[in-house]
């Protein structure tokens, strides 16, 4: 067996982080799980306000879940930005990053002095990579719109296309409109990295929450851009405004089941019904919906999921996060992995999705405790005698 030292893809990359939410810290992550030196820049004292945020009114080890979930493998400064020479040293420090990473409105970093020109100045080839809620020139983004995941799935699309047509919109059960932009900023920030390794130049990438959703809901948005229709939620729940029957979730004796895809005829003869087979699949798909609720309360989950395997039907019993989460642990899934935590102890988390098999994805740190490596870092960057100056000035 090779015992040569692992190292990360992303291994010999800085990066000055200075998200919060979910937004960029997840993007981030992803850089940091990838190998990457991700520096988390935070308030002095209470850092990230994110920590605070509980999840059901708890909080793990002193922080909220959120901050545990997206800052694994990261290093924890304190600086005050609102301070000279904390703003200062950030820009000093900035020599030797490769990037710099922000999710705050629009302007801001620009007014406190830390804006891509700003840190350009020091280092040309920096990649100073922007995430917010509504870009930075549309007339949301100019009115000052909060950038919030339920605000862009409002204003999207999603929530009306999601439900039935006589519920309220819907929003989705997590936030997918943050999801969409951190994965669309990480992957920007790799072709920027990859792009001044090859051309030599460093530059400016943004995304935000409203672009991102928009792009993420591509198909719906083709249809109606091309096809002049109007996408409308079925009366009786089909799972997709645009889908036919049976695309949906259906009650079971015992609890739960989704349908994907099943041409009606085939469904019919494994619910036992030919009335069903009859239907068409799209105009009569509320009634078709409507019929297989209920003849699916005849049998539990388990003896549909049987059935529905045997005849390659496109089914998956219903399952709440506490059940999935459960078979990972049982299993010992790789997903899982486990961290020692300062405060918290040992702690569980859905680990990175990729695979490399080269470089491997490592877990190393769980998300750092407020300011945890500030001395480490200034004096690993900047020396101790600036560390101590820093101090004195309250800037850290």
């Amino acid at each position: 067996m090779s015992t040569a030292k692992q190292v990360g893809a992303l291994e010999g990359i800085r990066v000055l982080d200075f998200t919060q939410m979910m937004l960029g810290p997840l993007c981030t992550q992803n850089l940091a799980d990838l190998g990457a030196d991700v520096i988390k820049v935070e308030r002095p004292g209470k850092g990230e306000w994110i920590r605070s945020m509980p999840i059901l009114g708890e909080l793990v080890g002193g922080d909220g879940a959120a901050f545990h979930a997206f800052n694994r493998n990261k290093r924890s400064i304190t600086v005050n930005l609102k301070a000279e020479e904390g703003r200062a040293a950030l820009l000093e420090m900035a020599k030797n990053c490769d990037v710099v990473v922000e999710n705050y409105r629009s302007g801001v970093m620009d007014r406190l002095g830390l804006g891509y020109e700003d840190f350009k100045k020091v280092n040309p080839k920096i990649i100073y990579a922007s995430g917010n809620g509504w870009g930075t020139y549309s007339y949301l983004a100019k009115d000052n719109w909060p950038g919030q995941d339920l605000l862009i799935q409002a204003m999207s699309g999603i929530m009306f296309n999601t439900g039935k047509k006589s519920d309220a919109p819907t929003a989705c059960g997590t936030a997918v409109a943050d999801f969409a932009a951190s994965q669309a900023l990480a992957i920007g920030i790799l072709g920027a990295i990859i792009a001044r390794n090859t051309h030599g130049v460093g530059q400016k990438l943004e995304t935000n929450l409203y672009s991102a959703t928009l792009a993420m809901m591509g198909q719906e948005n083709f249809a109606v851009l091309n096809q002049d229709i109007a996408l409308e939620r079925s009366e009786a729940g089909i799972a997709s405004a645009w889908n036919d029957a049976p695309y949906g979730s259906y009650p079971t004796k015992d609890g739960w089941v989704c349908i994907a895809m099943c041409p009606l005829d085939k469904l019919g003869d494994i619910l036992g019904s030919e009335e069903l087979g009859k239907l068409d699949s799209w105009e009569e798909r509320n009634e078709a919906k409507r019929l297989i609720e209920f003849l699916t309360v005849a049998k539990t989950t388990e003896e549909w999921m049987k059935q529905f395997r045997e005849q390659d039907v496109w089914a998956a019993p219903i399952r709440n996060a506490h059940e999935a989460m459960q078979e990972l642990v049982d299993l010992d899934s790789g997903r899982l992995v486990t961290m020692q935590h300062p405060v918290a102890g040992e702690v569980k988390a859905v680990g990175n999705p990729i695979t490399l098999y080269g470089t491997p994805v490592q877990t190393k740190s769980a998300a750092p405790t407020v300011g945890q490596h500030t001395e480490e870092v200034i004096t690993e960057m900047l020396g101790e005698d600036t560390y101590r100056k820093l101090s004195e000035a309250g800037a850290l």
